[in-house]
């Protein structure tokens, strides 16, 4: 099938690749013409496991332009993966989605085509998309406007692991009012699906995934599933972290509270970590959306608000260690391990490395940070903020008063911590994601702390 893919941003991009690795003739825009030229030379502007090797298999059916006039008219599936940010009320910003929308009813040529919002929208965003079309084609000569359909198709991706996701997900959900748009979507899954596309070899197929579930609804159902299933999973993050700091006071593990509560197959073991709380580009937009969509609705969402105070909570709790710990902060010298929000990713958007870097800043302390990834991005996006960025870990442990592990790299588990230790002025390490081994590190003389 013909797909054009309005936007080149995470989800955008995987989409593109992925749908153009199982078959379909993909045409990735953005309006950026030097992203664009990156891509065409094979530089991608985002860091994910595999999409350049991906990319490179995928490259005989997919082709990169700025241009809606070379995208648009061939096109029978449209995506619009644009950006939604938030505004300061919490509502996403729609001008990015506006402007796709006009553009794609001013060049569609003659014949069916589905416009599909892939980009996370309010509710209600379906029928607003379909009204812009609308009204873009208005004026056109006779026989020469498309008729549009429009349907939701929400990304559950999950930076790190966007292509593993995209190719083997848990389920599709694809949302229309028109029998006919649904059609299009489930052939241009069915590969998916089935699973019958021959898996890469550096991606291998899971062994239990044989097919894939499709729930096919309306537009706004669609639309509220994304929504939902985020704040879901920002709930139970900020749920064991309510927990535990109960669990500080009476003396109890959380990690093992976590393991006992998510044994039971009503609750699940995933987004059981205690820790520093949520980042990202998805659960602080998404949330926020919520709570201010419900509002035009007349509703509250308590829970879902008590959810993002909690976590916002997590951060002031690292200062709140350090100066128990310290006793005084203004002076001293804290090394981050971690930047990126989540590992295998170098996005930093909400992350809590670099709240937490502003927080220590604000209160005297000279602040260094090791990532494996993310400095370049670091720099580039925060170029005012004093940050120290270091080579490596033991760079950045030199003469330090305290290291806090913020992201969970995989690399920082088997670090040499004796070494470490021996570097720093006081040997304290904040664990902020319970992912380094006590034991080891207190026979290596570090002090351990963790955020629970």
């Amino acid at each position: 099938m013909q797909v054009a893919i309005i936007g080149t941003g995470y989800v955008g991009l995987t989409t593109g690749v992925c749908l153009a690795f199982i078959g379909h003739q993909v045409c990735c825009l953005d309006t950026d013409e030097a992203k664009i030229r990156a891509l065409k030379a094979g530089k991608i502007p985002i860091y994910e496991p595999n999409l350049s090797e991906l990319l490179e298999e995928a490259s005989p059916n997919l082709r990169f332009t700025s241009s809606y006039a070379e995208a648009i008219p061939s096109a029978e599936i449209i995506f619009i993966a644009v950006g939604t940010p938030p505004t300061p009320s919490g509502a996403p910003n729609l001008e990015y989605l506006s402007q796709a929308a006009r553009s794609i009813g001013q060049h569609g040529a003659a014949g069916f085509k589905v416009v599909v919002n892939k980009s996370t929208v309010p509710i209600g965003s379906g029928n607003w998309v379909g009204s812009l079309l609308r009204e873009a084609c208005e004026g056109r000569e006779a026989g020469t406007s498309p008729e549009f359909a429009v349907a939701s198709n929400p990304e559950f991706l999950r930076e790190g692991s966007a292509l593993h996701d995209s190719l083997y997900p848990d389920r599709i959900v694809i949302g229309a009012d028109e029998t006919r748009a649904l059609e299009v979507l489930y052939s241009l899954y069915r590969p998916i699906l089935d699973q019958t596309f021959s898996a890469p070899t550096y991606l291998p197929r899971p062994d239990t995934v044989y097919a894939v579930p499709l729930v096919s609804t309306d537009l706004a159902s669609a639309e509220l599933i994304k929504y939902a299933a985020n704040a879901f999973l920002a709930l139970k993050i900020s749920f064991i972290n309510e927990m535990g700091l109960l669990a500080e006071r009476v003396g109890a593990n959380i990690t093992e509270v976590a393991r006992g509560i998510g044994l039971d197959s009503r609750i699940g073991p995933r987004f059981l970590s205690a820790g520093i709380g949520w980042g990202g580009s998805c659960f602080g937009k998404d949330t926020a959306a919520l709570i201010a969509t419900a509002s035009e609705y007349g509703l509250n969402l308590p829970i879902v608000e008590a959810a993002r105070k909690l976590n916002s909570r997590q951060r002031d709790r690292v200062v709140e260690k350090l100066l128990h710990e310290l006793k005084i902060l203004k002076g001293r010298t804290i090394g981050l391990l971690g930047l990126a929000f989540k590992p295998n990713t170098d996005d930093l958007r909400e992350s809590p490395a670099v709240e937490i870097a502003q927080k220590l800043v604000d209160r005297g302390v000279r602040v260094r940070a090791h990532d494996p990834i993310a400095v370049e991005r670091f720099h580039r996006e925060h170029a005012g903020m004093p940050v120290q960025t270091c080579e490596n870990v033991c760079e950045t442990a030199e003469g330090c008063d305290a290291l806090v592990l913020v992201t969970e790299w995989s690399e920082y588990r088997d670090l040499d911590w004796e070494a470490i230790a021996k570097k720093m002025r006081t040997p304290v390490i904040l664990d902020g994601r319970h992912f380094l081994d006590r034991d080891k590190l207190a026979r290596a003389g570090m002090r351990y702390l963790a955020i629970s």
